[in-house]
C-alpha cells in the first residue's frame, strides 16, 4: 500500500475509492443473507477504517489529511452553526426509530466508519491528489464523484428507489462541495467527519410518513440555499491553506 501511495496519490486515492464501493456493495448482500441490517457493512468498515487510520499514522500523513485540530479559529467558521443546522436535514420531516437495537448498534458503528473513510477518500486523498495541480478542479472533481457514488445504491441491495436516490445524489454533491471547502479553508477533515457521520446516523430516525416529493424539494432547496451562503461567507473571509 506505501509503494503504490509513494508512487501516485491519485491512483492510491481511486483504488481506495474501488474497494471502498465494492466491500460495501458485498456487504449489502450479506447482511440480506444474515438478516441483520448493516451488520456485515458495519464490521468491514471498522477493519478499514482500522486499516486506513493505521496506514496514516505509520507514514505520519494524519495533519497532511486534515485528522488533525483547525489553526483557524472556530469563530471565523461562524462556530459550525450553519453545518450543525445541516446536519440536522434527516429530522425535518419528524422524528421515527427505523431500527430494532441490534440494528441501530451496527448503523451506528457503520455510519461513524462511513463518515471518516469517505471524507478522507474523497475529500483526503482524492482532492488533494488532484489539487496539487488544480485547486479549482480538485474542488469540482471531488464533489461529484462523491455525489455519483450515491448511485451504488439503487444496485447495491440497499432498496432506494429512483426517486430517493436521485434526492440523495443530488445533495452528496452539494454537502461535498461544502465539506471540500471546510477542508480547504481549515487544512481539518475533523468538522467534515463528524458533521458527514452525525448526518448518515440521524438518518435512522428519518420519517419518512407525509415525505412527498414536494417536501424534498423543498427541504433541498432550503439545503442549497443555507450551503450557499455558508460558503461564500467562508471563500471571502477564510484564508486558503497551502496546498
Amino acid at each position: 500500500m506505501k509503494k503504490l501511495y509513494e508512487k501516485n496519490e491519485l491512483t492510491f486515492a481511486l483504488v481506495w475509492i474501488g474497494i471502498y464501493c465494492v466491500l460495501q456493495s458485498l456487504a449489502n448482500s450479506l447482511n440480506e443473507i444474515i438478516g441483520i441490517e448493516n451488520f456485515v457493512s458495519a464490521i468491514l468498515g471498522i477493519i478499514q477504517t482500522i486499516v486506513l487510520f493505521s496506514f496514516m499514522q505509520q507514514n505520519r500523513l494524519l495533519e497532511k489529511y486534515g485528522l488533525c485540530k483547525s489553526s483557524v479559529s472556530a469563530h471565523r467558521f461562524l462556530y459550525y452553526i450553519p453545518l450543525i443546522i445541516l446536519a440536522s436535514n434527516n429530522l425535518w420531516n419528524g422524528v421515527t426509530v427505523n431500527y430494532s437495537w441490534l440494528e441501530m448498534v451496527c448503523h451506528v458503528c457503520l455510519m461513524l466508519c462511513v463518515g471518516f473513510i469517505e471524507e478522507l477518500i474523497f475529500r483526503g486523498f482524492l482532492f488533494r491528489a488532484i489539487a496539487k495541480d488544480n485547486v479549482k478542479i480538485a474542488i469540482i472533481i471531488s464533489s461529484i464523484t462523491f455525489g455519483i457514488g450515491h448511485l451504488l445504491n439503487l444496485v447495491n441491495g440497499r432498496g432506494m428507489g429512483l426517486v430517493a436516490n436521485l434526492f440523495q445524489v443530488m445533495g452528496a454533491i452539494a454537502f461535498g462541495f461544502l465539506f471540500v471547502i471546510l477542508f480547504y479553508c481549515s487544512g481539518s477533515l475533523l468538522p467534515c467527519i463528524i458533521a458527514h457521520s452525525t448526518i448518515n446516523i440521524l438518518s435512522a430516525f428519518t420519517n419518512k410518513t407525509g415525505l412527498t416529493v414536494e417536501k424534498r424539494i423543498a427541504f433541498m432547496l432550503i439545503e442549497f440555499i443555507i450551503i450557499a451562503i455558508y460558503v461564500f461567507i467562508l471563500t471571502k473571509t477564510l484564508p486558503k491553506n497551502k496546498i
